[in-house]
């Protein structure tokens, strides 16, 4: 392709509304164009990026025995009822009506359709195993879409689906898909780790998303030092031994007048004591009814966690009427004991070995002090609801935690029989009785790879594209087109690069060579061969490698040779 008939339009700034690297350099060059929020148009130079990471995926999947198809995008609400997620799944789903009144989704994901596409086609346990997958564009509400194609409303995702006999069978091809994403993301170029994680909406048995490592990343992941033992997993699901702390506190329940100290830092601070002496009691909203939820104060309440503890997917912290009916008392001063309505109560396992602590006390400016778990208060069980965090303890080995950041780009789940159950799609077994299908589903982020790539790959001066998924493998710049001989030797590496397959961008422009150079920095394709009338004297032709930035002259006649070697070896 020449540069001088090509859209590329590349920007010096970046746009005021970009926030992370990959959103500001995408704009600055030429790859995306916001139309709305959370919305953008793929610009050419994006899309052969696209269409790199698709190959891959699309590779990788069918060596694994995967089949592609293509479902619609709109699917009717019955389908998303009889799952049970036209409530659950949330203001994120984007809902629609048509001109009969009747309602529709666009898909954020298909496990619906491809539920009820497996209960009309697959009869019995012979089709099985089998995994289904598409490439295909989808729609999330997002309530704050940011970080360009990142978090946007509209994306493009592979999303893949296998139906089992057994979760057996499925354990096993879990395993598979496990190592197809790691394969497919080596070859992507990326730095990478897979972590436990919260299945969230989707729901499941189990689940992990593949993690690109970057600072800018919105993930938190805990992660075990020690790679024999390989512990990783996400704050919303990270499991930890919490060290018990030295108690300060003794003595008989009292009462003591904590005038406007609602918060644990200004309790602690007023009564002199450290916040992990602390009882946090929180009020939460579920689809039955509300709960009291209790945990140390220097700890926070993991909600994914405690979803799965109350069985509910909608749980949410309740308005200060609700928690003021249950406690009595104005909010900030909510304590276990004496509460005025009978509430089921959930303790965290930090409380267990607390001993006695401080608490509300039902009362305006009243807090107790020596208030003693299982005896002051009922404790039905303990549970792990509690968030993890850096210097906790590994559950696997006992070392300490350490914490990194990073930009989910796929994630797996085993789903088991949930949507095969609720939608009553069913196989007949070697036994010759109806079956529920267990499934699983495995999803990638397209669009969201891309960007990830960029935040792990750039400088002060652009893109630096792992070289599998470069928009380009070769940027061609004459340095003076207006030399005769510059242009001639130009178009004859252009020729011959693309005789040879070799994907090549020539920077025709009759423009000055420094602005070539920062729009071939900006755009990030791996080597530059430059060629210019002092180099020519020498019958020498520049490339450049742009990670490293290093710079080597070769004879004219050994360019594509050059080029040869380093691009070859990465396939």
């Amino acid at each position: 392709m020449r540069w001088s008939k090509a859209l590329i339009p590349t920007l010096k700034q970046s746009p005021a509304e970009a926030e992370v690297v990959s959103h500001k350099l995408m704009i600055r060059a030429g790859m995306i164009r916001k139309l709305a929020s959370g919305i953008y148009s793929y610009m050419p130079l994006c899309l052969r990026v696209i269409d790199k990471v698709e190959t891959i995926v699309r590779e990788e999947m069918d060596k694994a025995g995967a089949q592609e198809l293509l479902m619609p995008v709109l699917s009717p609400s019955e389908l998303w009822i009889e799952s049970g997620r036209w409530d659950v799944y949330g203001k994120e789903l984007m809902r629609l009506e048509d001109r009969n009144e009747k309602h529709f989704a666009l898909g954020p994901t298909h496990e619906e359709v491809i539920t009820d596409i497996a209960r009309r086609e697959l009869r019995s346990y012979k089709q099985l195993p089998v995994c289904l997958y598409q490439i295909q564009t989808k729609f999330r509400d997002e309530i704050r879409p940011r970080f360009g194609v990142m978090r946007g409303r509209e994306f493009t995702m592979k999303d893949a689906y296998s139906f089992h006999p057994t979760k057996e069978c499925l354990n096993k091809y879990y395993k598979l898909m496990f190592e197809v994403y790691s394969d497919i993301f080596k070859r992507c170029g990326l730095k990478f780790r897979a972590v436990l994680a919260d299945c969230g909406a989707i729901g499941g048995d189990e689940t992990h998303e593949f993690m690109v490592l970057a600072s800018s990343g919105e993930s938190l992941v805990l992660s075990c030092p020690d790679d024999t033992c390989g512990y990783a997993a996400t704050d919303d699901t990270a499991k930890s031994k919490i060290l018990s702390v030295e108690e300060n506190l003794s003595g008989e329940l009292c009462e003591k007048d904590t005038p406007g100290k609602k918060s644990v830092e200004d309790v602690s601070a007023f009564l002199n004591v450290n916040p992990f002496n602390l009882i946090k009691t929180l009020v939460y909203k579920t689809s039955k009814e509300p709960v009291v939820v209790l945990v140390r104060g220097d700890r926070e309440i993991n909600i994914s966690k405690l979803k799965k503890v109350l069985k509910d997917e909608l749980v949410e912290l309740a308005d200060d009427k609700t928690t003021t009916d249950i406690s009595g008392c104005e909010v900030g001063f909510a304590g276990p004991v004496g509460l005025k309505q009978k509430v089921k109560v959930i303790v965290d396992l930090t409380i267990k070995n607390m001993g006695c602590g401080v608490t509300g006390a039902n009362k305006k400016d009243k807090h107790y002090v020596n208030v003693v778990p299982g005896k002051d208060f009922d404790v039905e069980k303990y549970y792990d609801i509690a968030m993890a965090k850096a210097g906790d303890l590994c559950v696997k080995c006992s070392k300490p935690l350490e914490e990194f950041r990073g930009i989910e780009v796929g994630q797996i789940f085993k789903l088991g029989a949930k949507y095969s159950k609720s939608m009553d799609a069913n196989y007949t077994g070697e036994d010759g009785k109806a079956k529920p299908f267990i499934m699983g589903c495995y999803g990638i982020g397209i669009t969201r790879t891309i960007a990830a790539a960029i935040e792990q790959n750039n400088d002060e001066n652009g893109i630096i594209w792992p070289m599998e998924i470069a928009p380009y493998q070769v940027i061609l710049i004459g340095v003076n087109m207006k030399d005769t001989q510059t242009v001639a030797i130009c178009e004859e590496l252009y020729k011959e690069l693309k005789e040879k397959s070799i994907e090549v961008l020539y920077d025709d422009r009759d423009q000055r060579a420094g602005f070539k150079f920062k729009d071939a920095d900006l755009i990030g394709v791996p080597y530059k061969v430059v060629v210019s009338e002092k180099n020519l004297k020498e019958n020498k032709v520049e490339i450049q490698e742009r990670r490293s930035g290093s710079r080597d002259f070769t004879p004219r006649d050994n360019v594509i040779n050059y080029i040869q070697s380093k691009i070859y070896p990465l396939f």
